[in-house]
């Protein structure tokens, strides 16, 4: 059975991604050998998650983790909560999180969580039922050493919290590196919330310097504005930049003068969404891939960027705080207008960085500092988008090609390495 034939290969996330590895391997001189393990997951695991309702009556619940490739070191990746999560969506989350620890070189190997709910519908206590079955099903395979779990959409550190007690219940003492991104009186690490953003701007930055893109008065739009996008449109601001478009599950708003962030945050304190803000005017969604802009920060959910939008990009700067939002064709275009992306893989691995960091505090049961954390933090993220900056120099590709050559090849080497057992 080639590449868990049971999900479908000619469309969704994990063709996006297989595509991406096509499209590296003749970079990968000595490892060719090596790459069709990048094409298929170490281990997909599929559970029913029945909960009690409030009311009484039972529903089931799909839920999904993948451990993609575990060369490098424990599995880690997000659990998601969202309608529209399937073994396809989850396999080439795993994936990207494979690719992305080792452009970071993190000692990780990549995987993802989910489960097909709408988390919204559920009350707190149906929400934690569903999290603690959720945890039971899979515990068998997670762990400090073996796959470490983290927040994604849908998901926050209350339910990290969750599955930490859960799965610490089954080992009979507590085990605070089961989980990142946790509650930070449970072993979180200071920093983690807002270091997924973080990440977006530092990086955005430092592109943005080499292809002499002033932020000073750069116009931003940002397309999600959870925790990533958030903290990444504050961080440009800061910058001078001006946020001109913002577009979340509620709508798009749009003002050519720079949207008033803090304004917007009071806004969205009571009504959970940017739709009705009052400093701005309503645009279409479908708009706001029209708006002039200079730097776009797809934000939100993978397969956004499509060949129709990118022909129509103002930008000259996309920044993929998103997993996956561009399709490959997409992607074509915008190398042919000279327009530059910063790829997810290293754009959005502020988040898995800090992440390491909180696992590695939990180990040792020491922690930093805040200040200590975001230090630590741009040193590894300036210095990871400058490799893939000299790689995409050295071998003249693209940001995204060079990022997934030095992930790649971190990745085969060690494969290589370790060897086949048996032989």
């Amino acid at each position: 059975m080639s590449n868990l034939s049971y999900v479908s290969q000619n469309e969704g996330p994990w063709a996006t991604y297989l595509e991406q590895i096509e499209r590296v391997a003749p970079y990968l001189d000595g490892l060719q050998d090596y790459v069709d393990t990048l094409k298929r997951p170490k281990r997909a695991l599929i559970v029913d998650v029945p909960i009690v309702m409030d009311d009484g009556t039972i529903r089931h619940f799909e839920g999904y983790r993948v451990q993609h490739n575990l060369s490098r070191g424990p599995g880690k990746g997000g659990i998601r909560y969202h309608p529209d999560v399937d073994l396809n969506e989850v396999m080439a989350l795993s994936a990207w999180m494979t690719i992305k620890t080792a452009v970071v070189n993190l000692p990780f190997g990549g995987a993802k969580g989910g489960i097909r709910v709408d988390p919204r519908q559920l009350s707190p206590r149906e929400l934690e039922r569903l999290t603690r079955r959720y945890t039971s099903e899979i515990s068998h395979i997670i762990g400090p050493q073996k796959d470490i779990p983290a927040p994604d959409v849908g998901t926050n550190p209350n339910v990290m919290g969750w599955i930490m007690d859960t799965y610490s219940s089954g080992q009979g003492h507590t085990v605070t590196g089961v989980v990142t991104g946790k509650p930070v009186h449970l072993g979180g690490s200071l920093g983690r919330i807002k270091a997924t953003g973080r990440g977006v701007f530092i990086t955005g930055q430092q592109v943005a310097e080499k292809i002499k893109l002033p932020l000073d008065g750069a116009k931003i739009a940002v397309q999600g504005f959870g925790n990533v996008g958030s903290e990444a449109a504050y961080l440009f601001a800061d910058s001078k930049s001006i946020i001109v478009t913002i577009q979340d599950h509620t709508g798009t708003i749009f003002n050519p003068e720079g949207i008033d962030l803090a304004a917007l945050k009071t806004h969205m304190e009571t009504h959970q969404g940017v739709g009705g803000f009052a400093g701005a005017q309503v645009i279409s969604d479908e708009e706001f891939w029209n708006v002039e802009m200079d730097i776009l920060i797809p934000a939100a959910l993978e397969s956004q960027i499509t060949v129709e939008r990118a022909q129509k990009l103002t930008a000259k700067l996309v920044l993929e705080g998103a997993n996956g939002p561009t399709f490959p064709e997409a992607d074509d275009v915008l190398v042919q207008r000279g327009i530059t992306v910063v790829p997810d893989v290293i754009c959005n691995a502020g988040g898995v960085t800090v992440s390491y960091f909180e696992w590695v505090q939990d180990m040792s049961s020491y922690f930093w500092s805040e200040e200590e954390i975001n230090e630590r933090l741009d040193k590894l993220m300036i210095q990871a988008i400058n490799d893939v900056w000299h790689k995409s120099s050295e071998k003249e590709c693209t940001l995204r090609t060079a990022a997934f050559i030095l992930g790649c090849e971190r990745i085969l080497k060690a494969r290589k390495e370790r060897g086949i057992f048996p032989g």
